[in-house]
Formats: structure tokens, sequence, C-alpha cells
């Protein structure tokens, strides 16, 4: 009897602990403790850091995952992921920073950017030195930027150099604004257009490369709104929102254009560059239970959000979570745990997988011990008790994925991607530009076979082109086509569930501007080297050629020199010379070579320039038979405004046709020489009468072309000039008309004389000094 109440008190006990043993807590906490076996003493050098705000912040790397920044009470800098015990972060005393007191702080590329004290500094923590930035003249308190960390692109560095530096609060009218396009090491006064124009208060300054533009927040009143600085989008601006409180703006990484605005009471989301701001909802299973978090009557924290997720800890010991898909701007709310405290922070380490990070000081050493609790989002969504759906999709994926491309002037890119449904299931593919005025798409899916289960494979076809050259978009509605842009391309599902943790958006850069594998080549198929004029082993031998001092001017003003030049001739960059008759107007053929494969020959226009002065050729079309419409330019004028871009500053971007409205100049010397050639002339150059060396810089200036700034240099021989008489021109033609004439008179009078009386005297004188001229000659014969 004994045992069976034995038996029966063990079954109830087991009973009452099943229930607690299937509530499984959000995350198990455990400490970080390392270098603490031996003690030592330690010492912080320098002056601590701590924020300015009660709340705590937690600064990512978005490139380099192990490296984050935590503010706080304390300020600790890691690149192990908070991984080892750390001394707080301080700046040394000499850089005399005063207040230590950091209002903002950014990673720039390489290095850690920190507003101390209305100044901006800079941490190299790689090789742990410290510089204060350069050209800043009035009190800042933010910064703003951005990485790219798709490639090493100079379009995708240009991204992570740039860094924005601004008073938060200031009037916009009057609005110090800097702008650094060197990691913040030096900066300069950013001048924003109609500035002077704005109402309102500063609320921040963001480059949004995802949508090619710079953003400023306007606050007036309780509402804010973003104005812009490019067309088309700087003639209106944002949709205005509440602005309660001051709010903290992330840009989460990508270069998405998503921003995630949050103070104590708010949380705000854009998916279009603050273009529309919305609330973010709260849900529980499939209903909507709050409109905005502030309805929840909770106390933000802080915030953490990686390229597809956001996370939010509240003072409440609410932790909520929500993925950046598009179509989503709602949250879920976990379980409560006992996770909340003054100094913890959150931080996504992986797809998924989030951390609450709360500093523990010591006792004994200064080094703090840092206490993670970290959170497996998929297995929380697994609950039955947050009703959230099972994922409609198996998989996403696509061989563009995190990468770069580029997309020139008349270039297209197509890329591909597969999704393969849940069997019964039709999710909707959504596929989505960053910047539609810049960069234009068209999708097409279709099935594409089956996987061994016998679920259904759909292709995903995606044609990428400039907006402007697709013809579908309005004028008012594409970018200005001279201006490179950048746009991402994002593939993802519509109305996608949040229990899709792992199933991330398929996004690429691209930048619509300069192909870097494209140059230019000069056709050489008639070379002086081949035709024996010029020996190639010479010419490799430090071979150099006179330019005689009246056929060139070293200031390309048309004057000649005062001395004669020695030309040295670099036959590894140039070769053997091309091959060119004097008296035949001639233009080079350009080809467009990309990868080292050959493309087309280049019909866009382009401009030539003999690089040491030369003179002595001009073209064989003048304004006039170009059939201008306005006055064309021309090398004399360019030099004149070239300022720092020196000798060789016509280019693209200062380039204007004399064949369209856009050059208002009036045609008033149609006579001068046209001097661009290709496009819609055929215009040629034409060699004075002179043999030589001739050294060619070539520039495509059409803007329409290519981005890139498309140039070479290389030589020309000119042959077959014969020498210049030292008689002037017009004497030769009159000594020369007026012998002919004497030669036709003499042969006319002279008959007529011959049979006249003094006619046959002097025929007969004639005949007589022969005779003696022949008897003379025979005798001296004879006494040889």
């Amino acid at each position: 009897m004994m045992l069976l109440l034995l038996m029966v008190a063990a079954a109830a006990a087991t009973l009452r602990l099943c229930p607690l043993a299937r509530a499984q807590p959000l995350c198990r906490t455990h400490t970080v403790r390392t270098g603490k076996v031996f003690h030592t003493r330690q010492r912080i050098q320098g002056d601590r850091l701590y924020f300015s705000s009660m709340t705590t912040r937690l600064i990512k790397h978005p490139c380099k995952k192990n490296v984050a920044l935590y503010l706080g009470r304390q300020v600790f800098l890691t690149t192990d992921n908070f991984e080892s015990s750390l001394l707080p972060f301080s700046i040394p005393t000499s850089m005399q920073v005063g207040t230590p007191k950091v209002t903002s702080a950014h990673f720039a590329g390489p290095v850690l950017l920190l507003v101390l004290n209305q100044k901006v500094y800079i941490y190299d923590y790689e090789v742990n030195s410290w510089n204060a930035s350069v050209g800043i003249k009035h009190p800042v308190s933010h910064l703003s930027g951005d990485n790219c960390c798709y490639s090493e692109h100079p379009s995708c560095m240009d991204i992570s150099n740039s860094v924005f530096a601004y008073l938060h609060g200031d009037q916009v009218s009057e609005a110090n604004i800097y702008f650094s396009d060197s990691c913040g090491y030096t900066f300069q006064k950013f001048a924003y257009e109609r500035q002077a124009e704005l109402a309102g208060s500063l609320g921040g300054v963001f480059y949004f490369h995802s949508l090619s533009q710079v953003g400023l927040l306007l606050i007036d009143q309780g509402k804010a709104m973003f104005c812009y600085s490019h067309h088309p989008v700087n003639h209106s601006f944002g949709l205005p929102f509440d602005y309660n409180g001051t709010l903290d703006i992330l840009i989460t990484p990508g270069q998405k254009g998503i921003l995630i605005f949050w103070f104590e009471k708010s949380l705000l989301v854009s998916w279009n560059a603050g273009q529309l701001v919305d609330p973010v909802e709260v849900k529980e299973g499939r209903q909507i239970v709050y409109s905005s978090l502030s309805e929840a009557k909770v106390t933000i924290h802080t915030v953490a959000a990686n390229e597809n997720e956001l996370a939010v800890l509240t003072q409440e010991n609410h932790l909520y979570y929500g993925n950046l898909g598009v179509l989503s701007r709602s949250l879920v709310k976990f379980a409560d745990q006992n996770i909340w405290s003054q100094e913890a922070a959150l931080m996504f380490t992986n797809v998924g997988m989030l951390e609450i990070l709360t500093p523990l000081p010591d006792s004994v050493f200064l080094a703090f011990d840092f206490q993670k609790c970290p959170v497996n989002i998929q297995a929380i969504l697994m609950d039955p008790k947050l009703q959230v759906d099972v994922c409609k999709v198996e998989l996403l994926q696509g061989e563009f994925e995190n990468k770069m491309y580029t997309i020139d002037m008349n270039s297209a890119l197509e890329l591909t991607a597969l999704m393969i449904p849940r069997p019964g299931m039709s999710p909707v593919p959504l596929v989505m530009v960053s910047n539609p005025h810049s960069l234009g798409l068209q999708a097409v899916i279709y099935e594409d076979g089956y996987t061994y289960d016998g679920n259904t494979k759909h292709r995903l076809n995606i044609s990428l082109m400039q907006q402007h050259h697709w013809g579908r978009a309005d004028p008012n509605f594409t970018s200005s086509i001279r201006r490179p842009t950048m746009s991402t391309i994002t593939v993802d599902i519509a109305n996608k569930e949040i229990s899709c943790v792992d199933l991330k958006p398929l996004t690429a850069l691209v930048s619509v501007g300069c192909d870097l594998e494209k140059k230019i080549v000069i056709q050489n198929e008639i070379t002086a080297c081949y035709n024996g004029i010029l020996d190639p082993v010479a010419l490799q031998d430090n071979y150099s050629y006179v330019i005689e001092r009246d056929a060139y001017d070293p200031n390309f003003r048309g004057q000649k020199a005062t001395r004669d030049l020695v030309v040295h001739y670099h036959y590894e960059q140039l070769g053997c010379p091309h091959l060119v008759y004097y008296d035949t107007p001639w233009k080079p053929v350009v080809e467009l070579w990309r990868g080292g494969k050959f493309k087309e020959v280049v019909e866009a226009e382009y401009v030539l320039l003999e690089v040491n002065g030369l003179f002595t050729y001009t073209y064989s079309l003048t304004a006039g038979t170009a059939f201008c419409t306005a006055q064309p330019q021309n090398w004399t004028t360019i030099l004149e405004h070239a300022g720092d871009k020196g000798l060789f500053a016509w280019d693209r971007e200062n380039y204007v046709s004399c064949h369209t409205d856009d050059n208002k100049a009036p045609l008033r010397w149609p006579d001068v020489p046209y001097q661009i050639l290709g496009g819609p002339t055929d215009n040629k150059v034409v060699f004075d009468q002179r043999n030589g060396m001739y050294i060619f810089f070539l520039s495509i200036v059409d803007p329409h072309y290519s981005y890139c700034r498309l140039e070479t240099s290389f030589s020309v021989y000119v042959y077959g000039a014969f020498p210049m008489s030292v008689i002037p021109q017009e004497s030769t033609v009159f000594l020369l008309t007026g012998a002919i004439l004497l030669t036709v008179w003499l042969a006319y009078i002279l008959p007529k004389l011959l049979s006249t009386e003094k006619g046959l005297r002097l025929k007969g004188f004639w005949v007589r000094l022969y005779g003696r001229c022949r008897q003379s000659c025979a005798c001296w014969q004879g006494r040889r």
C-alpha cells in the first residue's frame, strides 16, 4: 500500500513538472570572461568615453561582422564580437577633447568616427591610432553614412567613404552641413540647393545611395518630411509623418533604402528612403492587435536590425521581432522573460540569431565581462502559441545574390532566379528596384521542371536596363541621363510569412555608370614600321625627334615657339605610329573593347589634341559646313576654362553639341574649323605640307555614349610632303606664268623675224659662228 501511494505521488509530481519542462525560455544566458586568470594590474589610458543617451546602442560594422561598438554608460569597441572581456573605450588625453561624451558614431570603411564635444575624431582600430578630422569649422552633433559590402568596385568604395556631419536641431536654412569622401579624414562645406528656402529644423542629412539622392529631414510643428537633392524627386517632398521626440534613424545595411525611426515611444519604418514612412504594427497570429507600437504602451529601450530583420527590446521585458521583407511591416511579441536591464543591448549575430548583450563590471579587474543571451528566432517562431503560418516557399535562390553589377549607357543586364514553393502553395514573387527613376526592369516567370519530390520549379528571368532607354517612362519621371546613379534589385515573396527566417530576399547592387572594363583602341593596320619608313628597333632605343619652332606652341594657342623641341618617343605606350599620307583627309578608326574583347567601332563624337602643341593640321569642316545651329566649342575656349582639369579638359561632362537646343551660343563665326570628329558629321583631319611625327590625345565627348571617361593616346607619322619652297608662292606663279607667255610669244615672233633682211643676217651670223666652233673642236682633238 505504501509503495502504491509513493507511485501515485511520483506520477502527480511528474504531471506538475511537465508544463514547466515544456515552457522554453527565450534564451539561456552565459558570461564571457577572458584574460582574468592571473591578477594583473590594468590601466585605462586616456579619457573614458560615455554615451549621451540614457538608452543603449550597439552599432555593428555591416561588412566586418566581428567589429562592433557598444554605446551606453560605458563604451566598448570589439573586433571579436564581444567574445572577450574588454576595457572601457577611451581616447588619449593628448587629443584634448574636453568632455568625452559621445553623441554619434559611425563605421566608415576601415575606421570608426566619433562625435565628441561637437567635434569629429577618427579611430583606426587596425593600427590603434587617433586623428582629428580636418575642415569642420562649426559645431556638429551627428554623423551619417553607409557601407557597401558587395565588392571593391570604386562605386562601392565611394559609398563607404562618404560621410555627413551636421548639428541636429539647427534651422535648416542656416544649418552648416559638412561632407567627406575620405572616410571622415577631411570635410568640406556641403552646398544644398534651395537650402535657404527651406523651413523648419534639421533632423538629419543622409546620402540615400539606393536612390542616388541626398535627403534632408525637415522638422516643423510636430511633423517631419524629407526633401531630396536631384531630379526628379527634388520637385516635391516626401509625405509628412508624426515626429514626437527625437527620433534615432537607422539605415539598414544593403543599400535597399530601408530606414528605421525610433525613440522610446515610437517605431516607424520606410522602405523607399523616406518618401513614405509608416508605423510598425503588432500582430498576434493573423490578427493586428496594435496598429503601431506606441499603442502597446511600452517604452522602447533599444532596437537592432540587419539586412532583413528587426528586433525591439522594451523596458517591460518584451521582445518583438519582425522581418523587413516586401509588404511586411509588422512585429510579433515573444514570450516574456526577465531580459531587460539598463545596460542591455541587441545585436544580430547571423540570420535568425539575435543576441541580448549586457556588460558586467568586475569588482577586481577594470575589464568588463559580457553576459550574452542568444535567441534562436526560428526555434521561437515554431511555438504553436504564436500562431505563425508556415513558410510557403522552400527555396529562393539566384546567382546574383550579394553581387554588384554595372550597366553603362545603352547596356543591359540579364538575371535569373529560382523559386520552389511548398506543395499546394502559390506564393507571388516580386521583383523591385530601389531607384525606378534610373533603372527599369522587366520580369517573366515560367515553370521550369520539377524537383525529385514533385514540386514545381519556377524560373524568373529579369531584364534590367537604364530607365531612359526603356522608352516607357515619362521624362519627368526619369533621372538625368548624364548623372551616374545606383539602385538595388531585390527579389522577394509578397506578404512573406514571418516564419521564413532563412529565406532571405535576393539582393544585388547595380551601378548605372562607368563600366571599368571598357577601353578604346585606335585601329592601326598600316604602320610606318610595316612600310619600312621607321625602324621598330630604333624606336625602342631611346628614339627622339625634333619639332621645329615654327610648327608648335607650348601654350596650345597656335603661336610659334621660340626654340625647337626635342621629343622622346615612348614606344611601350605608343607602339609603331600609324602611317598617313599628308594630302589625304584622315580620321582615326576608334574601337571599343571590353574585357579584352572587341565590341564595336565607335561612331560617337570625339576630339583630338596633339600633345606637344603641334598646330600644323586643321579640319575639313567648318562650323557652317558642319550645319551647326550654335557656335561650336573648341580647344581654345575649353582650355581657357580648364582650371584644375589641366590640359586634357575636354570630356563628356563639359561637352555641348552645336546641333542641339541645349547650346545657346549664337553662331557668330561660321568659318572657324569644326574640331569635333565622329557623330553626325564626316569631319576629318587635314595635315599641312609637313612630314613627321604627331602624338594625339583622343577623348570621347559624347555624353550619351558611356559614363566612362574614354581616352587614349596614339601616334601618327605623316609622309609624302615635299619640302616647302623658299620662294614665295606668289612669286613662283608670277615667274612661271611670265616664262610661259614669253615662250609662246617667241614661238610666234621668231619665224616672222627670220624671213626679213635682218633675220637673214642674224641667221648667217649664227651659222658662221657654229662652223668656227666645229673647226676649233676638231683641231683640239687632233693635237691630243
